[in-house]
């Protein structure tokens, strides 16, 4: 099958196992439902379609198949009966359910008798039954016998299936496999395609577990390779390939031969030509003419279309591609773009897709073959060639491509859709000048039927081109404001009332959203009033003649059903003066527009602390501590091994308080004191942890950065220290360009630049990025941007005007360490035991060869970057075994106990079991997935 050499298949396998035919070893039988009998039974009845899906599976359960399965202990076999027994066995298995040892050895037992039979149906069915249901190293010697017999058999059906069978059974024991051994060789090259492929995909597999034994075969393999049937050549290659993967030498020199020789197989044919792309990308950068690639060129003109569409997107995935090297690639695409066949459509359009995100004038050429497919009838074509479209076309071409996808959009799923949405916000950043007319098409979008997805991705590509083009700031408000009158998803009506509330005071007409702001008062549920009451408010504290105005409708406010709304009211009435300016002018907007510049952890802390006590007088909001972590916790200095907090052994509450009270240094302390004084950032909630500082420049360059990573409970804040080392200039507009390597799970919410950095002068710029999970780690490309002003000799004076520049700095890594803080537990035990015994979770993981236990313990913690516990992190002398107990605190001040159960084998192969245990499971899967993808 394709899959076996790395060829994707399709995701929707059948999952019925049915009864083989006798042409091939795995080509699969009519299911009971297409028997002729049956068939004409339920006839399809168009006004009754239940019967039209019944399934001869229905209602099966394992119990009663169990029973059934006794007849192949019958001194007479009933072939027919038995086929159906194992298909409905085979059925369950593949449905997920589980045999327990005692029915699994039952069934396998009783199952091997059936070998008595010659019927050859039923012998392929027992082959498949005895290769799903594993027998057990005591149970295998049974049917070993058995198999080997048929392995030897004249037979052809009987050897291939054998073959296959024995390997997936002898994988893993190394005593069988040097006994079959050597007819496994002589199978890889039989005159007999099946047999000969079953001999080497079953090679494939015990590559795996035993690589020498494999590699032995290296001759004979070689000589498939040069089979006559495609299917065995094919087969070949991937093995003979994987054989030499890890020898970039010997895949070349493989690649070589094969580009020379004539490779028949169209499957054999496209695996080389990924074995090219690869040998392509290593050698790239190395010379100036790329290797291989007239070979390529050459495969475009064979007669396989799977063939020439593997040489055409080989060709456009190669790095650094020029226009050049493109054009017969763009030529052959365009020509499947008009295939009859719905799967070359696809495969080319999704192709052009890609080359139009860095070539897209390469792909011009096609657009015309492109807007044919805007009517297709597979609406995955059609949305790739929309979204193509507006990738490649130009300024004149945008309103003609608007028109057409008016009338696409009404027949497509809402997935679809909001691919379509994101190339317009993407196509109306390229073109400003456009964006009525493509503010206005979000704008009939939006009031269409959809869900919230799809209605959240237009609202959000409405924001995004409202905060890029600010000509687009009214008529994107006013858009919204219609959309909110008719909203019905809560999330989307309070967010854009919090933005109503940012923008709309500082538009030309500010009265012309309360309107549509106080109507969400009247007609909507709680938690949008109370937005809307927020809203309008911002606007009595900016707009001074609406603020009486404001105050009147605040007031009707009072008499809501709902408290949150109330309260609200109740304390911007009070912020606002209740129409007193005077008053209002100092305190309405500190209130409103600027920040309490306080941790919300710790100004919650300071009201619980008020609200238990008596309250004689007033909260006053000064008391509030103005550090990352609320008062009394315990600093760490340095984060070290030997330096490691302790915390208590309690659980509960009060052991994830004991570690989120050790969890700061006191340079994390100093460096949230010195964030909370920068508005922008007050709001980001609770510091979890600062790096090290991490120099982005060599010592003695022009200009000196460096950056300390601060990690939020749901922002990433990049600090990046710079110094001007030139006397004569000043930099002026200093901030950082990040470009992320993924893309992935950190969008940039915030650049904050350095408005004047002289020469000699430390300054400071920020970078604020939300994480879309709880930790996200990537590589950054960092820039510094800045405008440079010449320093006039004479006067000793910046000149007037300047020009603007950039510095390549280094990459910039966020890794698994930057989210997890050492905390060492006094009494490991007894924290272990507080937590749920339910919230443990458990996975074992293979470390590879080592040169010792120590080295492979050392690399787990490095992997984790938790606190060893009890003198647990070093491993006694000529030790087999260990156990390491870890501690730490995940972000969001989540206490996390780490076990560690360490193996090593006479081949000094080492596996760990890891135990997790967390109050929060998803912390406890991020650990596993940690581990796992190291």
């Amino acid at each position: 099958p394709p899959h076996r050499f790395g060829f994707k298949t399709s995701a929707r396998v059948r999952a019925v196992p049915v009864v083989p035919a006798s042409g091939m070893s795995t080509a699969p039988a009519p299911a009971a439902s297409d028997a002729p009998g049956l068939r004409d039974t339920l006839k399809k009845d168009e006004d009754r379609e239940e019967e039209g899906e019944l399934s001869p599976f229905f209602g099966i359960e394992k119990g009663a198949v169990l029973q059934e399965s006794r007849l192949f202990n019958d001194p007479q076999i009933d072939v027919r009966r038995c086929q159906q027994v194992i298909t409905k066995l085979l059925y369950l298995l593949n449905h997920g359910d589980a045999f327990t040892k005692t029915e699994a050895t039952e069934v396998f037992f009783a199952g091997t008798k059936l070998f008595q039979s010659k019927d050859i149906n039923l012998r392929r069915m027992v082959y498949l039954m005895i290769k799903e249901i594993c027998p057990g190293s005591d149970e295998v010697i049974i049917v070993t016998s058995s198999l080997m017999k048929d392995m030897n058999s004249k037979t052809d059906l009987y050897r291939s299936n054998a073959i296959r069978v024995l390997c997936n059974i002898a994988k893993n024991d190394a005593a069988l496999l040097s006994q079959v051994e050597r007819y496994l060789k002589q199978a890889v090259v039989d005159k007999n395609a099946v047999v000969a492929s079953a001999a080497i995909v079953s090679g494939m597999h015990i590559l795996q577990t035993a690589p020498d034994i494999v590699k032995r075969w290296s001759n004979e393999v070689q000589e498939a390779v040069q089979s006559k049937s495609p299917l065995v050549q094919a087969h070949a290659l991937a093995l003979l390939h994987q054989i030499r993967q890890h020898d970039r030498l010997a895949v070349s020199k493989l690649v070589s031969s094969l580009v020379r020789s004539s490779v028949r197989s169209p499957l054999a044919q496209c695996l080389l030509i990924r074995y090219v792309s690869q040998v392509i990308l290593e050698n790239s950068g190395q010379n100036s003419e790329r290797p291989f690639y007239d070979f390529l060129e050459g495969c475009l003109r064979h007669k396989a279309e799977m063939v020439i569409f593997e040489a055409a997107r080989a060709i456009a995935n190669m790095k650094e591609v020029s226009t050049r090297e493109l054009t017969p690639a763009i030529t052959v695409l365009q020509l499947f773009l008009s295939s009859s066949k719905p799967v070359l459509r696809f495969a080319a359009v999704r192709t052009l897709n890609k080359v139009a995100m860095t070539h897209p004038l390469a792909v011009t050429n096609c657009n015309i073959d492109m807007e044919s497919l805007i009517s297709d009838q597979n609406r995955s074509i059609a949305t790739l060639a929309i979204t193509t479209l507006l990738k490649t076309g130009n300024e004149a071409s945008v309103e003609r491509l608007l028109k057409q996808i008016t009338t696409f959009m009404s027949d497509i799923a809402d997935e679809f859709k909001i691919v379509v949405v994101e190339a317009i916000k993407s196509l109306c950043l390229k073109f400003p000048q456009k964006y009525p007319l493509l503010m206005n098409f979000l704008s009939n979008i939006l009031r269409e039927e959809g869900g919230f997805d799809y209605k959240k991705a237009i609202v959000e590509a409405v924001l995004s081109l409202i905060r890029d083009i600010p000509d687009a700031k009214e008529v994107g408000l006013s858009h919204l404001c219609e959309f909110i009158e008719d909203c019905e998803f809560t999330y989307l009506s309070t967010q854009i009332l919090h933005l109503l509330g940012q923008l709309g005071p500082s538009t030309q007409d500010p009265a012309k959203y309360i309107r549509y702001i106080y109507n969400r008062v009247i007609l909507e549920n709680a938690t949008v009033r109370a937005s809307a009451v927020t809203s309008l408010a911002r606007f009595g504290a900016v707009v001074d003649y609406l603020r009486p105005r404001i105050v009147i409708l605040l007031k009707r406010c009072l008499y809501d059903n709902d408290d949150e709304v109330r309260d609200r009211a109740t304390f911007y009435l009070a912020a606002l003066g209740a129409g007193a300016e005077e008053e209002a002018s100092a305190v309405a907007l500190p209130m409103l527009l600027g920040s309490v510049n306080k941790p919300l952890g710790n100004l919650e802390n300071a009201l619980r602390e008020y609200a238990a006590g008596e309250c004689l007088e007033p909260f006053n909001i000064e008391s509030v501590a103005g550090d990352g972590l609320p008062k009394g916790l315990t600093a760490i200095p340095g984060g070290g091994k030997a330096n490691a907090p302790t915390v208590g052994g309690g659980g509960g509450a009060s052991g994830v308080a004991s570690a989120a009270s050790a969890v700061n240094t006191s340079a994390t302390e100093a460096y949230a004191e010195q964030l909370n004084a920068v508005p922008e950032l007050a709001g980001l909630g609770r510091l979890f942890k600062s790096s090290a500082e991490v120099e982005l420049t060599e010592v003695e360059t022009e200009y000196a950065v460096k950056c300390v990573k601060h990690v939020f409970p749901e922002h990433l804040v990049f600090q990046f220290s710079c110094t001007n080392t030139i006397e004569e200039q000043v930099l002026e507009n200093v901030c950082i360009q990040m470009e992320a390597e993924s893309g992935e799970g950190l969008e940039e919410e915030a650049v904050l630049p350095l408005a004047l950095m002289p020469y000699g002068t430390l300054g400071l710029t920020y970078v604020v990025m939300k994480r879309e999970s709880k930790f996200t780690v990537d590589k950054f490309a960092c820039t510094l941007k800045f405008k440079v002003r010449e320093i006039d000799p004479s006067t000793g004076e910046a000149e007037e005007e300047g020009y603007e520049d950039e510095y390549q700095l280094e990459d910039l890594e966020v890794t698994v360490l930057d989210y997890m803080q050492k905390i060492a537990v006094s009494n490991f035990r007894k924290s272990w035991e507080d937590i749920n015994e339910e919230a443990e979770q458990t996975d074992v993981y293979g470390l590879g060869a080592r040169n010792s236990l120590q080295e492979a313990v050392e690399a787990v913690m490095d992997i984790l970057g938790m606190q060893p516990c009890e003198g647990t992190e070093a491993v006694p002398p000529n030790a087999r075994s260990h156990t390491c107990l870890l501690s730490g605190c995940f972000v969001g001040f989540c206490q996390v106990l780490v076990r560690l159960y360490f193996g090593v084998d006479q081949a000094n192969s080492v596996a760990v079991k890891v135990a997790v245990r967390s109050e929060d499971a998803e912390v406890s899967q991020i650990i596993h997935q940690i581990i796992s993808e190291a």
